[in-house]
């Protein structure tokens, strides 16, 4: 039995969900999102504002996508109602960021500013010029930009300069002794 999939999905009051063959459509006040399903293995129903995903066999693959469908649901649900976010730190010397119409300018201590164009569904905002923050609907492009942003300068263990997420711990190493 799936611990994560006997429990059924509830749809908030402003956000809707439609089920077509094999797609479940949700949409709500930060957009529209939608997920594909295994019609041969699990079954999707909307009873009473809330998505119930059962199996449709105890196979072994029945069983590892009834789980996971709950869960693609339960996030696509999340997203257009609450939406996901990731926090960046700029750590360094001369290291900032700040947002220019649909492009995050970067200064990262290269002979030249690195320019990111903004995807369409994402917010980038800078509370302070080493803040970031990545937000949107769908968790899986938040995360994507993030760690592509990330990308530019990855921390490094002798200073921890770079750009690392907010709470990322850095193992350090010793430098060089004389």
């Amino acid at each position: 039995m799936s611990r994560i999939g006997k429990y059924p999905v509830v749809v908030p009051s402003d956000v809707t969900v439609a089920i077509e063959n094999d797609i479940v459509k949700a949409k709500g006040k930060l957009g529209e999102l939608s997920v594909k399903f295994d019609t041969t293995h699990v079954a999707v129903k909307l009873e009473d504002g809330k998505v119930v995903v059962s199996p449709l066999s105890q196979s072994k693959t029945a069983r590892s996508l009834w789980g996971t469908t709950r869960a693609e649901i339960n996030t696509i649900v999340k997203g257009v109602h609450e939406g996901f976010k990731k926090n960046l730190e700029l750590v360094g010397v001369g290291y900032k960021a700040r947002v220019a119409g649909h492009e995050l300018v970067l200064s990262l201590g290269f002979s030249h500013d690195v320019n990111f164009n903004i995807p369409q569904g994402i917010t980038i905002t800078c509370a302070s010029p080493t803040q970031l923050t990545i937000s949107g609907a769908d968790k899986q492009l938040v995360g994507q930009i993030a760690q592509n942003i990330r990308k530019y300068r990855k921390p490094e263990p002798y200073k921890g300069k770079g750009i690392k997420f907010e709470g990322e711990y850095i193992r350090r190493k010793e430098g060089k002794k004389k």
